[in-house]
């Protein structure tokens, strides 16, 4: 496994600055979240940004995922929207179309996956709709990435349509087990939503796993907080990751610690090291 962090827990610096300090902290993966500051997939200079990442990354030996969780990049106004289960398909197709450019950032840098969630229900559309909505989007995303030789992975996030990994599994089967789409597990998430004990819960689902966001949350408290400050039981769920075979990034993702990203980086990687080594991974 790769001590890894998020560039949406970066704040008050260029991202791409921050890479040799994150490396020289010893952090091997970054989960690149695309917004209006960093690798906007809409933006005039993305040909020469895609250039500067690929060099840093090479530079300092690190791997990367794409995430597409940017809050306003597409709706200034409203968080996240529009997502895969708004109620308009033209919303629904706007979120498909930003989530095949994410896809093809994935394959320019060569990430290990592309991160994606279903979106909140906003609308008066029961549960079964609003899943057939998800399907649907996540169809031609699927096709598109395929394609492309990038592999995805759908997070299940509290507050969703889907918010537990057990609904998140249920959309995998009912599009056919598709090979190339995972999951992203949050730890956090976990906690939060009562899936315990957390590290036999992932056993049923662990080659699924292809992306994993670390944060420390409390039960019923969707707050990501600082390790080892909340109620998650690292140890063996890094241990079942590392006896499942996973050999992704572990993405520190606290963006509500932002303003203290280098110290919470040293923190989170004082922290996850000790627990990396007991587990039988090499970090």
């Amino acid at each position: 496994m790769r001590l890894g962090f998020s560039t949406n827990s970066v704040g008050d610096v260029d991202p791409l600055g921050a890479v040799p300090l994150l490396a020289d902290l010893g952090y091997r993966s970054l989960a690149i979240t695309p917004d209006r500051h960093l690798l906007d997939p809409f933006g005039p200079g993305l040909r020469a940004e895609l250039d500067g990442w690929r060099r840093a990354l090479a530079a300092h030996g690190l791997a990367c995922v794409i995430e597409t969780g940017a809050r306003h990049l597409l709706d200034p106004l409203v968080k996240h929207e529009p997502t895969l289960v708004s109620a308009e398909r033209a919303a629904r197709d706007r979120r498909v179309d930003f989530t095949k450019r994410a896809i093809d950032l994935a394959a320019e840098l060569g990430a290990g996956c592309v991160s994606l969630w279903s979106g909140v229900g906003r609308d008066a559309a029961d549960q079964a709709t609003l899943e057939a909505r998800l399907v649907s989007g996540l169809e031609p995303i699927l096709a598109h990435a395929a394609a492309r030789g990038v592999v995805l992975g759908l997070e299940p996030e509290p507050g969703m349509v889907i918010d537990t990994l057990a609904r998140a599994v249920a959309v995998i089967e009912r599009l056919g087990r598709p090979a190339g789409l995972g999951l992203t597990l949050d730890t956090g998430h976990l906690e939060c939503l009562g899936e315990r004990p957390a590290a036999r819960v992932i056993e049923l689902w662990i080659q699924r796993i292809v992306n994993v966001h670390v944060d420390d949350m409390l039960a019923c408290r969707h707050e990501h907080l600082p390790l080892g400050t909340g109620d998650v039981e690292f140890a063996p769920l890094l241990a079942t990751l590392a006896a499942g075979g996973y050999s992704g990034g572990l993405h520190v993702e606290l963006p509500r610690q932002a303003h203290r990203w280098l110290e919470t980086a040293r923190e989170s990687a004082r922290f996850l090291m000790p627990l990396l080594t007991a587990a039988g991974s090499r970090g």
